[in-house]
């Protein structure tokens, strides 16, 4: 037989769960069952105590008024008798000296404690003595002085004997006190296991959830298309197998996302090429360079034109998409300049702003953060072309900064018609598109606001939309990202 190393054996760790789960159930009931045998096994021994303690009481209370009653009779038949010298009142006497006597020696306190034992021994002693006197000598009158000092003795010792058990008595209620304070006391200090007790769950609890807690997080990962990280688990055979399961599925989504990334990066670029030809060629044919068009041949044109600039920019949607489907960018995090960054987007959309003759007002701050400058810049790309698409000719639109601890807030304010409450919920949906801008010459993908969502999950940023319909309501999006910080403050510019 293989012997376990102190360090195999010391390993809790990494048993399986149901052995985990059966030593802690053992250790937190076994001394919980000690403590509960304990404290019923002091408690049975109090109420023996407190049973003994009440019979002997009662013994004593019994004994002690018999003894005053039945020494009362034998001190008026004794009387009596010598001065009547009847026998019947003899024999009444006997009777009630053997009862007395009888008594006595039934009460078994009167033959374990010592004092009573030597009073009860006294006791016995002048009561045959009186029945020598009453039984073998003459009688008198004169004789009544005589018996009635024997009796006044009985009565002395009688007295003594209730005293020595009124202070029995005490002593052993004051036992019973004592043995009820030390039970009392006992079962208090036992309490102190249940803390004890309840750190032995506490760690076992820990050593079953601390290896699933570890595998939700890189479950997490996964979730997030984070499979770049090899998912490895140290701990019980259950949660090393999931592991390795979770491995395998991890390096075949892994390949997958290549291929899909791979894929989608290369059709996009190639359809890109044919694509600047057509447009090349359908802007001379409207341009009238190559040759006069006629008005139908015109409009042909025109829809070709606007045909190829649609199936453009969903082509750049795609790419964009992909990178949110890109999980080999995710770690390459940066310090990025927010200001740059934002001036770099806005230099991308100058066309469009001229176009509707739009105002921007961003608020520079020198705020940098740690992200991905890529997938930023596709979000606040996404945002201020929203904005430019539902905004009317010479309207403003506001870019808004603002940091709070390390949380940074971008605010992205149109002066357009809104968003109706149906839509908010929609709007995220890939290929969802909502009511059409007026005057849009180009059809969106709906796929917009689906890349800034999944991008910002990704960044552990969020979006949130206040918006309301009706004539220049307008649309503030806002997004909220972490690791920001603030440098200096610069002045308000207008675009």
């Amino acid at each position: 037989m293989k012997k376990l190393s102190l360090s195999e054996l010391f390993a809790i760790n990494l048993y399986s769960i149901r052995k985990l789960s059966i030593l802690g159930f053992t250790f937190v009931a076994f001394p919980l069952v000690i403590a509960l045998i304990y404290s019923a096994n002091q408690v049975t021994e109090l109420s023996q105590q407190s049973t003994s303690a009440i019979f002997n009481v009662a013994e004593l209370v019994k004994t002690n008024r018999q003894i005053n009653f039945t020494l009362a009779k034998m001190e008026r038949s004794a009387g009596q008798f010598i001065i009547l010298k009847d026998q019947d009142l003899l024999s009444a006497y006997l009777k009630d000296e053997q009862v007395i006597l009888k008594a006595m020696a039934s009460n078994n306190l009167f033959k374990s404690n010592p004092s009573l034992r030597l009073l009860s021994t006294e006791f016995s002693q002048t009561i045959e003595y009186l029945h020598s006197y009453l039984t073998r000598h003459p009688l008198e009158e004169s004789s009544l002085t005589s018996l009635q000092e024997q009796f006044t003795q009985l009565v002395s010792i009688r007295k003594t004997i209730a005293e020595q058990s009124n202070n029995l008595l005490i002593l052993q209620v004051e036992q019973v006190k004592d043995s009820a304070n030390g039970v009392r006391h006992d079962m208090l200090k036992s309490l102190l296991i249940i803390p004890f007790t309840l750190l032995i769950a506490a760690i076992f609890i820990y050593l079953i959830t601390k290896p699933l807690k570890q595998l939700l997080s890189k479950i997490h990962h996964l979730a997030l298309g984070d499979f770049e990280k090899k998912v490895t688990l140290h701990g019980s055979p259950e949660m090393t197998e999931i592991a390795d399961a979770l491995e395998v599925m991890r390096k075949r989504l892994h390949a997958l996302e290549l291929q899909k990334s791979s894929f989608i990066r290369h059709i996009s670029h190639e359809l890109k090429t044919p694509l600047a030809a057509i447009r090349e060629g359908t802007e001379l044919l409207y341009d009238n360079s190559v040759g006069e068009l006629n008005a139908e041949q015109q409009e042909i044109s025109n829809i070709i034109r606007s045909s190829v600039t649609r199936l453009q920019r969903l082509i750049e949607d795609l790419l964009d998409f992909n990178i949110v489907l890109d999980s080999t960018s995710l770690q390459d995090t940066e310090i990025v300049d927010l200001s740059l960054l934002v001036t770099q987007v806005l230099q991308q959309r100058t066309l469009d702003i001229k176009q509707k003759n739009l105002t921007i007002d961003y608020k520079n701050h020198a705020i940098q953060l740690k992200v991905n400058a890529k997938q930023l810049s596709v979000i606040l790309d996404n945002l201020l072309s929203n904005a430019i698409k539902y905004s009317h000719d010479n309207n403003v639109i506001n870019i808004n900064c603002s940091l709070d601890n390390s949380l940074l807030s971008i605010t992205v304010i149109d002066q357009g018609r809104g968003i109706a409450s149906s839509q908010k919920e929609k709007i995220f949906d890939a290929f969802y598109q909502g009511t059409p801008a007026k005057n849009a010459k180009i059809k969106g993908s709906g796929l917009g606001l689906t890349i800034v969502k999944e991008l910002l999950m990704r960044l552990n940023g969020t979006i949130n939309i206040a918006s309301n319909t009706g004539k220049n309501s307008g649309t503030a999006m806002t997004i909220t990202l972490p690791n920001a910080f603030l440098t200096k403050k610069m002045s308000g510019v207008s675009v």
